[in-house]
């Protein structure tokens, strides 16, 4: 294999944009490429542990400006290179990165392997395609083939990975959260899922559940933090009727009790009754606003892993 660093023409690899994003990733692709050549890397295969999974993207503009993972960080200058170099040869390349790699300076500290598949982007359509669907909220995905060297778009599969000798990848939307709460619970929640990155919408008592019936899709987690059952009651049945993966309700289990007589009175079923997550979070009970924000995120995060297994 040849050596990635021998050529002195190569610009330096540079770190462009910090993030894990499939959309912010595909857009800098979709961005740079009317600018000059573009790689897309793909970790195609894992041996062993890894830090990320199956479809993980870096994407790698001709000026050395690379942005995404496919690893937990220790290896994307070296993937970047390696892109940078089958820019300069004009053609797709495989390469092995940890166990089984030629490159016995370059170690994961999982102890595991990764193969990560370079196609250079000879046209973005498919990958506009993905951002497109997103945007709308639905899933989307991607078949690369290595003897075509082609990236084209493709109905969207359960998960990515090989289908004969094609390498298929999934995109799905990013988590949206509606609250429902006037307290420092609700405050505090919102602010903490902004920062992870989630979509955030808020309601406040008062406000008319309906308008929210429209955003609940099935990459929605609906948390409720009412202090009142009748406050809650109006957004809690629109979210039982839609197809939330997840609901999440504030209250003790003496609430819960009698939450659950109510909605049996409405006719709810249940299967739906075993949707709510009460009480709410992964530990509890919780004292302060803040840990309480961390025990239903992380509800909320394990959640939307479990729904797209």
């Amino acid at each position: 294999m040849k050596n990635v660093f021998a050529s002195v023409s190569l610009p330096t690899p540079t770190r462009a944009l910090l993030s894990d994003d499939p959309v912010e990733i595909l857009g800098f692709a979709a961005a740079v490429f009317p600018q000059g050549g573009v790689a897309i890397a793909t970790l195609v295969e894992i041996r062993g542990g890894a830090a990320r999974s199956l479809g993980s993207h870096v994407v790698v503009a001709a000026d050395g400006r690379f942005c995404g993972y496919v690893s937990g960080g220790c290896v994307e200058a070296a993937v970047a290179a390696e892109a940078l170099l089958a820019l300069e040869e004009g053609c797709d390349r495989r390469v092995m990165f940890g166990d089984g790699s030629p490159f016995i300076d370059i170690v994961l500290p999982c102890g595991g392997g990764i193969t990560v598949a370079i196609h250079l982007l000879r046209e973005i359509t498919g990958i506009e395609h993905v951002l497109d669907r997103l945007a709308q909220r639905r899933s989307a995905g991607l078949r690369y083939s290595p003897k075509a060297e082609s990236l084209n778009a493709v109905d969207p599969i359960k998960r990515a990975g090989w289908q004969s000798d094609q390498f298929l990848t999934v995109y799905h939307p990013s988590t949206r959260v509606i609250i429902s709460g006037q307290s420092i619970e609700a405050q505090t929640v919102a602010r903490l899922a902004e920062a992870s990155g989630y979509k955030v919408a808020v309601r406040t008592p008062g406000e008319g559940a309906g308008r929210f019936d429209w955003d609940i899709d099935p990459y929605t987690a609906v948390i409720l933090l009412h202090h009142d059952l009748d406050q809650e009651e109006p957004v809690l049945n629109a979210a039982l009727k839609s197809s939330a993966f997840y609901i999440g309700a504030l209250g003790s289990t003496r609430t819960h009790r009698k939450r659950i007589d109510r909605l049996k009175e409405h006719g709810f079923e249940e299967s739906d009754l075993l949707r709510i997550r009460a009480p709410i979070g992964v530990f509890g009970p919780t004292r302060d606003s803040a840990s309480l924000a961390l025990s239903v995120l992380a509800d909320v995060a394990a959640s939307r892993l479990t729904a797209l297994s």
